[in-house]
């Protein structure tokens, strides 16, 4: 039986021309997984959430969780519920402003 996914939130990727995107961006489509990581050092955010791509070729920072939406997540994460939230890229648009280009949708993974 495949396990449920229930709705947590949708935004867009905050910071996306400042990381790694550009390296990547035409291997992303709608459903690409990302992955979620706590930056705990970032300077500018506290409860920065970091949004990885992974390749054969590495780890690539896409962006982040935008500031105003990543606190309780936060608090997730650093609990160690790492598997508690899929996230998945729901719209790209390429002609759009950086901070508009890639959207994505979490889900809660549920058993």
């Amino acid at each position: 039986m495949k396990a449920k996914k229930a709705f947590y939130k949708e935004c867009h990727v905050a910071g996306r021309k400042y990381h790694d995107a550009d390296f990547v961006f035409e291997q992303l489509n709608v459903g690409t997984k990302l992955h979620l990581v706590r930056d705990t050092d970032n300077r500018y955010d506290p409860d920065a959430i970091a949004l990885l791509y992974h390749t054969n070729d590495g780890e690539f920072i896409i962006g982040y969780i935008p500031s105003n939406e990543n606190e309780e997540m936060a608090r997730f994460l650093d609990m160690g519920w790492t598997d508690l939230f899929d996230c998945r890229i729901s719209r790209i648009n390429p002609l759009a402003h950086y901070e508009q280009q890639i959207h994505i949708t979490i889900r809660i993974n549920q058993k």
